[in-house]
Order: C-alpha cells, then structure tokens, then sequence
C-alpha cells in the first residue's frame, strides 16, 4: 500500500522550486537543464532499444537462414555417393565455420554501432551540460558584480 501512494499530490516539485528564491540563481534554467538531460537519457535509451531489437531481428533471420541451408546440405550429403560423403561433410563443415564467424563479426557491429549512438546521445548532453553550467555561473557573478 505504501509504494501505490501517489507523492506528487503531496508535494510539486516544480512550484516548490520555483517558489525558492535564491539570489543570482536561475532555477528556471536549472530545471531546462534537468529536463534536458532527462531528454538525452531517455533518447539514448530509445536508441540502445532499437539496437537491441535489430540486433535481435538479425538473430532471427541468421537462425532461419542457417536451418535452412544445413537442411539443403543435409540433403546433398545424403544423396550424394558414399565416397563423396567425407569430403562433402568438410567442406559443409569449413563452410559453416566461416558463416558462423562472419555471423558474430555482423552482430558484434550491430552491437557496437548501437552502443556507440547511444553513449555519443550522452556525451554531448553532457558537454552541453557543461557549457550550460559555465554560463549559469558566469551569469551568477555578473549579477554579483553589478549593483
């Protein structure tokens, strides 16, 4: 019953901040600041989502394609002459050694292009961020310094 209470009918956040005065600070443009980093992490979580799931569409689509091509050399294998098999059976085997490698190089760069996107959403939030406190600051001690 506890975690089903809903605090925000207790207490606003927002008109709580806003009704805190605090000389040459700028709660407005803190706040902006807030909520634009609560934009870049959701954006960069959309973008690691998206990752996932075409990394898992990927996965699929490899399975599918690797039942179906053993299925057809199976069946090459079996009908082909008993002196043929072993060398046949290699050549499967070498085939699907280098298939399952390229298979892993594919969606280990799916992985990385996703994970990549997803940190650079953040980092330049964060080097915003940045900027964004600098001028905060600056804007802080010219209001200081002025009468």
């Amino acid at each position: 019953p506890f975690f089903d209470t809903d605090f925000s009918k207790f207490m606003d956040v927002t008109k709580m901040m806003a009704d805190f005065k605090m000389p040459g600070v700028d709660v407005e443009a803190i706040m902006a600041t807030q909520r634009k980093n609560i934009e870049a992490l959701s954006a960069a979580n959309q973008l690691a989502f998206e990752g996932f799931q075409a990394l898992a569409r990927r996965q699929g689509e490899m399975v599918r394609q690797t039942i179906q091509e053993t299925t057809s050399l199976m069946n090459q294998v079996m009908t082909s002459a008993p002196e043929d098999k072993l060398g046949k059976q290699a050549d499967i085997t070498k085939a699907s050694l280098e298939k399952s490698l390229a298979n892993m190089r594919e969606l280990s760069d799916l992985m990385s292009t996703a994970n990549y996107e997803a940190v650079d959403v953040l980092s330049k939030r964060v080097q915003e961020g940045f900027e964004e406190l600098r001028t905060l600051i600056k804007k802080a001690e010219d209001a200081k310094k002025s009468p």
